[in-house]
Parts: C-alpha cells; structure tokens; sequence
C-alpha cells in the first residue's frame, strides 16, 4: 500500500510542529518578554498575541497542529488486513529521532521577517517532501513518539514467509500475532483484537 499524496504530506507536515513552535518563540520580540504580561485593573493593555507576525506564526503552529493530530487519526485507523506472526523484535529509535535534521534550518537565520528566505525553506519542504514520500520513509515522523509510536526491525512470518521488515506500532512489539498492513517500505502493526 501507498500513502495517497494527501495523507503523507499531512503525516510530513505535522513533522515540522517543533519547527512551527521555534519560529514563533523566535517571532516574539525581546520587549514582550520583558514586559508584564498583563494588568488587571487595566485590561485593555493586555497583550495576548505577541509576534512580530502572528498571521504567519499561528497559522504556521496551527496547521502543524492539525496535522500531528490527523497523522495520529490516519495510523490509528488504517486498516489492518493481514496476519502476522512476529518472531523477534529490537526497537530502532535512531531512525526516528534522524529525521530531526531540517530543525538545524530554524536556526540559519529564518524568520518571518524574511520573505525571501521563508520562500527558499518552502521550496526545501517541498523537496524535503517529495525525497521522503518517494523513498518510502514519510512515517519517520518523531512526533509520532508522542502518541507512543514506536519503530521496529522484526523478523515476521506472514502466509509462512519469514521477512526481516520495520514495524510501526503503538505501544510494544513482543512476539505474537498481530493484524498488520504494508505501507512503502513498512509494516504498521496492531494487537489482534
């Protein structure tokens, strides 16, 4: 099975929410922080929404948002179609944890106050995009840690065919029958219910 297009960019988009979080904080001017952050009695100089462009840094945080949320939707109901027998299983973090590569870009001087250099990190996700979802790797998405996401090499044994394969699955992966599904280069595993 293949990731439509529109499922793997959400799944590759909600990858970049760290991102989203550091241009934001990056967004907001010393001043702010150094000011009190409201008076009561005066109300009306309260200042809620402290970015220098807060079109761009809550719309940037909230599509990320989304997308971590739908990417968690989408793995938790992907249907689970063949049985497997897992034989042995070793967790792979690393693989995960590397994707984090495109956060160093946050810190070479982009920010929202540069359109010029905003347009240059668009085209890099884009082609960030399209390298993942033809390799196959577009479910290396960290943030999938925070859902309890975990990453496998395991030996299965499907239809009496042993295969030495990465599983995705939520929670452990010790030996037994699960209900899994192929996706690019990977197995999605869930318990048998």
């Amino acid at each position: 099975m293949q990731f439509k297009l529109i499922s793997a960019f959400i799944i590759f988009i909600g990858s970049y929410l760290p991102l989203a979080l550091i241009l934001a904080v990056q967004d907001i001017p010393i001043t702010w922080w150094q000011s009190p952050f409201c008076n009561i009695s005066n109300f009306s100089s309260c200042s809620f929404i402290p970015f220098m462009n807060p079109v761009l840094s809550i719309l940037f945080i909230g599509i990320t948002v989304v997308a971590v949320l739908l990417s968690n939707k989408l793995l938790n109901e992907t249907p689970m179609p063949f049985a497997a027998r897992v034989d042995s299983s070793k967790p792979i973090p690393n693989d995960i944890i590397n994707y984090v590569f495109p956060y160093v870009v946050a810190f070479m001087g982009l920010s929202y106050n540069t359109p010029d250099k905003l347009l240059g990190f668009l085209v890099f996700i884009l082609w960030m995009f399209a390298i993942t979802y033809k390799s196959g790797q577009i479910i290396m998405n960290p943030l999938l840690l925070m859902f309890g996401w975990k990453l496998y090499e395991a030996k299965i044994n499907i239809n009496n065919h042993v295969k030495e394969v990465r599983v995705l699955k939520k929670g452990d992966l010790p030996e037994g029958d699960y209900a899994v599904q192929t996706i690019q280069n990977f197995y999605i595993a869930k318990d048998k219910e």
